[in-house]
């Protein structure tokens, strides 16, 4: 065949016979059949494709099915070549082979240099509308990323809250413990208490102290009541300081009588606030320990999140990432939402990048919370794939699934496209799911899919594969 079969389409209408010659001459006749692909989607648009004969399926990758776009099949119709305008032009769909045919495969490289020797205006436009859309795109999913990003922060800022204050009050009521205590200490010795019953009143603390107790609110309000009774009948002064720390610890009246035996009437009152403040301070060392201890987990939990002192690519534990993510979103879990976890046991570890993975977990819990409206169930099911042809595993499944409204099949055929959204104006991007596409299927050569829950609500299930793609 010759440059003399572009004459007879009508895309090259108004090109001159020299022209037509230019693109022949740079490009080469490819020859199909039935099922060859032509090209692959998400691959470099480095070739532009001019039909000539015989017909294409164009498909794109929805989830874990190919979807069919649509169909080449007269000729003149044309795909790809987008890098002779854009440096990072890329397929934007699969063409396979339907009926036999051939094409013009023309390198982008060279459509380039013609077309901006023929048309240079025309390639001045087309390359300022797709800086133009590049650019949008880009500001919208920083957006995404900033608006993610506070979110995790406010979340991760109530949780250390919490424990933060209460930590801060647990010091403040510590230091006044302490002072306490040494003085009731220095009024016992001034007392003339004797070693002995020292000993005998320290014994007793540390019964009570390794002891503990775990009493409901109610019944430590009554147990708090009769200390301070017999304490006002003794005529210990302060009842309302000493008795909280002895009814804390499981004290009861007779264990007061037994400290009382040993002593005379004018030792009992700093005595008992000698033991009181001295199990006050254990009582606040053991919040401030639990409180400092959450506040570790935490940012433990960021560290995992963020992988910010790991490798890029590395063996990854699947659960471990929705744990995190769960700790990083806690604050939007309590409340109504309940969360059951069903992990199988012996999972592979998958070759991932942790970090993307966790930004999808994050989109997918964070969607699921919202479609519920504060009030449902998360279920969080992981178990390993179906094994390849050779019988080998072939990775893990991520099913995260909620008990909200819903999805409409309308809104579930359009959930991965860009800014496509159902949430308010102001609540979201519609690239969450864009995103969680690009990270699963592009990034890590997986599968992501979104459908209805059997029992109602919606279900996103993920394939992560063993291995990552490459590239």
């Amino acid at each position: 065949m010759s440059a003399e079969e572009l004459a007879r389409i009508g895309l090259f209408d108004g090109l001159s016979a020299e022209q037509r010659e230019r693109l022949w001459t740079a490009g080469t006749e490819w020859s199909f059949d039935t099922g060859d692909v032509a090209f692959r989607e998400g691959t470099p648009a480095d070739f532009w494709w001019v039909l000539l004969e015989g017909s294409l399926s164009l498909g794109r990758r929805v989830g874990h099915q190919e979807t069919e776009l649509g169909v080449m099949s007269n000729p003149g119709q044309w795909a790809g070549g987008f890098q002779a305008w854009d440096a990072h032009g890329v397929y934007m769909a699969t063409a396979r082979g339907v009926l036999p045919g051939r094409m013009l495969k023309v390198p982008a490289k060279a459509l380039g240099e013609a077309a901006r020797a023929w048309f240079p205006f025309g390639v001045h436009l087309i390359a300022g509308l797709v800086n133009t859309v590049r650019s949008i795109e880009a500001k919208a999913r920083q957006r995404e990323s900033l608006v993610a990003l506070g979110t995790l922060a406010a979340g991760l800022a109530h949780e250390i809250n919490n424990p933060a204050s209460a930590a801060t009050r647990a010091v403040d009521a510590l230091d006044r413990a302490s002072d306490t205590l040494g003085t009731s200490l220095r009024r016992l010795a001034e007392s003339g208490a004797t070693p002995e019953q020292f000993v005998a009143l320290d014994t007793l603390r540390r019964s009570l102290a390794e002891a503990g107790a775990e009493l409901d609110p109610v019944a430590a309000a009554d147990r708090e009541e009769e200390l301070s009774d017999w304490l006002v009948r003794h005529d210990v002064d302060r009842d309302w300081v000493i008795a909280p720390p002895f009814a804390a610890a499981g004290a009861d009246v007779a264990m007061l009588d037994r400290a009382a035996s040993g002593l005379e009437p004018g030792q009992l009152a700093p005595a008992l606030e000698w033991m009181a403040s001295s199990l006050a301070v254990d009582g606040l060392l053991g919040e401030i320990r639990e409180a400092t201890h959450r506040v570790s987990e935490l940012i433990g939990a960021v560290r995992s999140y963020s992988q910010l002192d790991r490798a890029l690519v590395q063996q990854t534990e699947v659960t471990e990432g929705l744990e995190s993510t769960l700790v990083m979103l806690g604050h939007k879990l309590r409340g109504g939402i309940s969360v059951v976890r069903d992990y199988a046991p012996d999972l592979p570890r998958v070759e991932a990048i942790p970090g993307e993975l966790n930004q999808v977990w994050t989109n997918l819990i964070d969607n699921a919370v919202d479609a519920m409206e504060g009030s449902g169930t998360l279920w969080l099911t992981v178990r390993i794939a179906e094994p390849g042809p050779a019988g080998e595993a072939s990775g893990v499944v991520v099913e995260v699934a909620d008990d909200g409204p819903g999805v409409p099949e309308d809104v579930a055929a359009h959930a991965f496209e860009p800014f496509f959204t159902t949430k308010e104006v102001g609540k979201g991007t519609g690239l969450g799911l864009d995103i969680s596409r690009r990270i699963i299927v592009e990034r890590h050569g997986g599968e992501i899919s979104l459908e209805p829950r059997a029992g109602g609500g919606a279900l996103v299930r993920v394939r992560v594969p063993l291995r990552a793609a490459e590239g």
